[in-house]
């Protein structure tokens, strides 16, 4: 066996241990959606339960025959971060495949777009899924969420720097914070800073008009910033003033650093206040909102009755504050057709995409904290130019920031561009339009769901090709694990000893 799987140079054996533990993980997760099959008896059931038995068989049986392993080195972290979420999406298609006729390709698509909460979806009628299926559908942002590599190393006996580097590769952002000496801890309390405000808002949201069904879905949506919803018309199904607000209130907290949330739980409210990277995202957030309400200033929302601007209407206003929040933290939820706004707003909206949530959130895109950074790495660079000779440090949080993090920075954004203007250029090749493509690839790499045009809030993803799926299911991997964590793997020099 030994002989079979490994060289001299690298062995795999560790990594399909990793990969065997996640796949029963997926299998007993799948548990909870049988459980809600089985209360609203409409189909699903036998898909589910076939789902289950296969991906616990497969993910027992291997987990046996690779229990005895060494620890991860760390060209196998890489490696099993990157298969990892493959093996998720494979095995977390089944249920769908089972249940639906969607093709295979469609539901790795949408099993992908969960896990890496991407909330991009080839269903075109929602509400017709089985409660079973919609339950895992929404289940998998909320396991995908917080990262399930991070959840292997609470559970998993990944003893010292094998458990640091899953971690560190795994968790969104530049920087993951430890808040204890141990990493198995630290992500411990991150998990139950996440279950417990995921828990607040489901208790918040079956206050309001929706049942315990679409309240725990939501909240899955919500706190993972993924997006998928219950509701052909998203969140803008309910109606409710209520609703939007408490999702609101939440998105902004999935899109912040939860080792703040820690803080706060302990009453340390400060840690926000003092928190370079939280007042800059939060201050882009705001001037998104002002910048929009000006915009709507001139729009059809305001009424001229003898000369005089009447007051603004309140649901427009909070529509503009939702879609901000909603786009900025990556989570895909809609209360209006945004397309229909002006060009204006849309290209604001554009360029939101591209910010995401803050490092240690569990949002995607480029993250406020490289943006804050490259921003003082591009100040700081003029300033070199008019005084060549003088010493000047790049500082952020009150620390200098070292030369391996304007690397990685520097390195991340490089690839992030390429990515993004390879995948909507291979788009274009199939015949699509500029904004169709353009959005649609910085929807997968960042992690959003809806773009502009026919990938709009009210469209889906169904209508494109197979091969261009494929294409932007490795596309949401990539920005999931912050792209450079899975670009190594095409390094030559990664497979060398």
């Amino acid at each position: 066996m030994s002989k079979h799987f490994s060289t001299k140079r690298f062995s795999v054996l560790p990594t399909l241990n990793v990969l065997a533990a996640l796949t029963l993980f997926i299998g007993i997760s799948m548990g909870f959606s049988l459980l809600v099959s089985l209360v609203y008896k409409d189909g699903d059931t036998l898909a589910l339960f076939e789902a289950m038995v296969i991906t616990l068989a497969v993910g027992g049986f291997g987990y046996i025959l690779t229990r005895h392993t060494h620890v991860l080195a760390p060209r196998q972290v890489f490696l099993s971060v990157s298969l990892s979420w493959i093996s998720a999406s494979l095995f977390g298609a089944l249920p769908m495949y089972f249940a639906t006729d969607f093709a295979y390709t469609d539901c790795f698509f949408e099993a992908m777009s969960g896990f890496t909460t991407t909330g991009a979806s080839i269903v075109s009628d929602i509400e017709s899924l089985p409660h079973g299926i919609l339950f895992w559908r929404s289940f998998t942002h909320w396991l995908g969420g917080m990262g399930i590599i991070v959840f292997t190393v609470t559970v998993m006996p990944l003893a010292g720097r094998s458990g640091t580097l899953l971690f560190a590769a795994e968790a969104p952002g530049p920087v993951s914070d430890k808040i204890t000496p141990r990493i198995s801890e630290t992500a411990k309390i991150l998990y139950y800073v996440y279950a417990l405000i995921s828990l607040l808002e489901f208790l918040l949201l079956w206050l309001g008009p929706m049942d315990w069904f679409d309240s725990a879905c939501h909240t899955f949506g919500t706190m993972a910033t993924g997006g998928f919803s219950t509701k052909n018309t998203s969140v803008a199904y309910f109606e409710s003033a209520y609703v939007d607000w408490v999702i609101i209130i939440f998105m902004v907290l999935a899109g912040t650093n939860f080792s703040l949330h820690y803080f706060g739980l302990h009453g340390k409210f400060y840690r926000y206040i003092r928190s370079r990277e939280w007042q800059f995202w939060m201050s882009i957030m705001g001037v998104a909102v002002i910048l929009l309400v000006g915009d709507l200033y001139f729009s059809a929302y305001y009424q001229i009755d003898n000369g005089t601007i009447q007051a603004l209407k309140a649901e427009p206003l909070r529509q503009i504050v939702f879609q901000v929040v909603s786009i900025i933290t990556t989570t895909g939820f809609a209360t209006a057709d945004f397309e229909q706004w002006s060009n204006y707003a849309q290209f604001l909206l554009f360029g939101l995409m591209f910010v995401g949530g803050m490092a240690g959130s569990t949002g995607g895109g480029i993250k406020a904290i490289r943006i804050l950074l490259f921003t003082k790495m591009a100040i700081t660079e003029l300033r070199r130019m008019i005084h060549p000779r003088a010493y000047l440090p790049i500082k952020l949080r009150n620390q200098f920031v070292d030369d391996d993090a304007i690397r990685n920075t520097t390195t991340f954004l490089l690839f992030f561009m390429v990515i993004f203007v390879g995948l909507a250029f291979f788009l274009t090749g199939f015949g699509h339009d500029l904004v169709t493509s353009t959005t649609a690839s910085v929807s997968m790499l960042c992690n959003i769901g809806p773009g502009l045009a026919d990938v709009g809030p009210t469209d889906n993803y169904s209508f494109f090709s197979d091969m261009e799926k494929w294409a932007m299911a490795f596309v949401m991997m990539l920005g999931r694990l912050e792209v450079l964590t899975v670009v190594v793997l095409f390094n030559r020099h990664f497979w060398r000893s």
